[in-house]
């Protein structure tokens, strides 16, 4: 087991205890944001979410839709699933990770029993901390989880996911064995796939591009995600992420898919030139 210790603290989000939970709070209630804090709920089911990783001044006031969601959907012990992409081309193809997980708000632990299974039983996936030493895409969910925590009776362990292949069939392998993995071990899952939307492109490309993707979410329909990702060049980082977490949830008897929240860095920024989507979905 290895000790990973944040690597964008100080640069997506603070690094102060007390500042970080101060600029999770203004998420909320950003005029972006949902509006609400998270005030707690129950368990009753596997819940699956789509939440951005970019720096908490751009895209934590539409992530705050998603785990506004999850706040209300959680008690006890809960396995928190993490998909994310590989940016940083490090490891393996896909990569798990068994360890300690540290932010500015303290540790997260991860749940090694499924951990164990998952690597042993999907054969795309391996255990390699090298993947997941210099990604933000999973770190940048845990500081909102613990949020969570601290104000409600709900305590997580994660499963850490660092997707650098992300074709169809890899992805569906990976959904397939998180939710038999899940039923098997009789866990009380949460699943996040942790990606941005389109890159870098005019808000009007940007936004007709990102409605061909979450057409795609909300039919939950990995297939046509995947084939409209490709043929029209949507550069959504984390769309193997998404497709997996689609895939696992819909083994774990999700029927329903909704739209939480759409938004670009230039409704923040106010430059519509060159944007970054980020959209929070729930299915369940």
């Amino acid at each position: 087991m290895g000790v990973r210790n944040p690597v964008v603290a100080g640069a997506f989000y603070p690094s102060d205890p007390n500042e970080l939970i101060e600029i999770i709070e203004y998420c909320y209630f950003h005029k972006l944001g949902p509006n609400t804090i998270p005030i707690g709920g129950e368990y009753k089911k596997p819940v699956g979410v789509i939440a951005p990783h970019a720096g908490y001044i751009y895209s934590g006031a539409p992530a705050a839709y998603s785990y506004s969601a999850i706040s209300e959907r959680v008690s006890g012990d809960i396995t928190a699933i993490i998909i994310g992409p590989n940016h940083t081309g490090l490891g393996e193809g896909v990569s798990v990770m068994d360890g300690i997980w540290k932010t500015p708000l303290g540790d997260v632990s991860t749940d090694t029993e499924f951990i164990d299974k998952l690597w042993k039983e999907c054969d795309v996936v391996e255990l390699d901390e090298l993947a997941h030493s210099r990604e933000h895409s999973i770190e940048i969910q845990l500081p909102f989880l613990q949020h969570i925590a601290l104000r409600q009776s709900v305590k997580f362990k994660i499963v850490p996911i660092c997707m650098a292949m992300q074709d169809y069939e890899t992805s569906m392998d990976v959904g397939y064995f998180i939710a038999k993995i899940a039923k098997e071990l009789n866990r009380n899952v949460i699943i996040i796939a942790s990606t941005d939307f389109s890159h870098y492109e005019p808000q009007e490309n940007a936004s007709k591009k990102d409605a061909l993707i979450i057409k795609n979410i909300l039919a939950m329909d990995e297939k046509s995600l995947y084939s409209d990702a490709i043929t029209y060049n949507i550069s959504m980082c984390g769309y193997g992420p998404t497709m997996a977490m689609i895939r696992a949830m819909k083994e774990l008897g999700a029927t329903t898919s909704k739209l939480l929240s759409y938004c670009t860095s230039g409704d923040i920024t106010g430059d519509y030139s060159s944007v970054v989507g980020y959209g929070s979905l729930l299915i369940e």
